[in-house]
């Protein structure tokens, strides 16, 4: 009975750590950057700064929490270099790349903000211009980080930039927990321990009972 009784506490702590790392799971929160390969996205190999689109090109960028580049969200609607540019003439000594802003959903909002709607808009800019150049010219403010990394299109958002964000938090939330981040162990998870102690102490104490 004894035996019986540890394998359970054993099996009850094994859950309840499993379920408290799936809780602590975290994604990123930022502007992710795609090219458009015919009728799909593809996730941009360069970033923005670097990559020199030619004329005719379609590029799009996507406000979301994402784990990682595999698991980004790619920007919604339709994505024609026709039609988004179709108002943008062409010039001798220019060339012409669309570029699709997805804003994001209310969900991925940073807490406080409201994520503007999804357009399109149409750079007409210098032969060896980078997409940010484009982006610049087209929707701007931008703001980077140290690191040159995109944090905000239009303005948006207007704080935070690539800030982790824990699986299952409320919309709009941002980790700030420097515990969960670095692997120590949360509130959740020493509750359910203790719980589990306890109940695995119940059982052995009943076990030698039975046996005196």
């Amino acid at each position: 009975m004894i035996r019986r009784a540890l394998a359970v506490l054993l099996a009850a702590l094994v859950l309840t750590v499993g379920a408290a790392q799936a809780a602590q799971a975290t994604g990123y929160r930022y502007w992710s950057f795609w090219d458009r390969d015919g009728g799909s996205w593809s996730y941009a190999s360069l970033g923005p700064s670097l990559s020199r689109p030619e004329d005719g090109d379609v590029q799009g960028f996507r406000f979301a929490v994402s784990e990682d580049s595999q698991d980004a969200a790619r920007p919604r609607g339709a994505a024609e270099f026709a039609v988004i540019c179709a108002r943008t003439p062409a010039r001798d000594g220019k060339k012409r790349v669309a570029l699709v802003l997805d804003f994001g959903t209310a969900a991925d909002a940073p807490s406080g903000e409201r994520p503007p709607a999804r357009r399109t808009v149409c750079a007409r800019v210098a032969p060896d211009a980078t997409t940010a150049d484009a982006l610049a010219a087209v929707a701007g403010p931008l703001r980077y980080d140290s690191n040159a990394l995109l944090c905000a299109i239009d303005g948006y958002p207007r704080k935070g930039c690539g800030e982790q964000v824990a699986s299952g938090e409320k919309p709009g939330a941002t980790n700030t927990s420097s515990d969960d981040s670095d692997g120590g162990a949360s509130v959740g998870l020493v509750a359910g321990v203790a719980a589990v102690v306890v109940l695995g102490g119940a059982a052995i104490w009943q076990a030698r009972r039975r046996r005196g």
